[in-house]
């Protein structure tokens, strides 16, 4: 296993960290295994996972439905070399040396799986992208 420092470290954040970021974490955690630190957070954490999202992403074989929304720390942002945001606008904390990317994504909030899905795949095929370009 290669040292924690060696690893690349992805922070994906959202508004409510109960949707997009967490489907997003989940693929990266389950595609790059312990090649890459995943984290989620939200500038203003819903109480739990969108069930609609959960579901979803039960569909893809990984399960979400352990996961809680996390708040958005700035020790957070500081640990990560990638900061992925997600329609959290001016909320989210900029840092010299941090590689910034903004995934424009519908919010699944308040939506039913068959809109969620789109979303879903979406975030994977970017998600694949990614561990791509970090581990190559």
């Amino acid at each position: 296993m290669t040292a924690p420092s060696d690893r690349p470290s992805v922070l994906f954040v959202c508004v409510h960290n109960a949707g997009r970021s967490q489907m997003a974490a989940a693929f990266l955690a389950h595609l790059a295994g312990d090649r890459v630190e995943v984290r989620s957070a939200g500038s203003a954490p819903a109480d739990s996972v969108n069930p609609a999202v959960v579901e979803a992403m039960k569909e893809v074989g990984i399960d979400i439905s352990a996961e809680t929304p996390k708040v958005l720390t700035v020790d957070a942002v500081q640990a990560s070399d990638v900061v992925i945001t997600m329609g959290c606008g001016d909320t989210c904390p900029v840092f010299p040396g941090k590689r910034y990317l903004d995934w424009q994504l519908d919010d699944p909030a308040g939506q039913g799986v068959d809109a969620v899905r789109p979303i879903r795949d979406g975030i994977e095929r970017r998600v694949r992208e990614l561990l791509n370009e970090l581990t190559n």
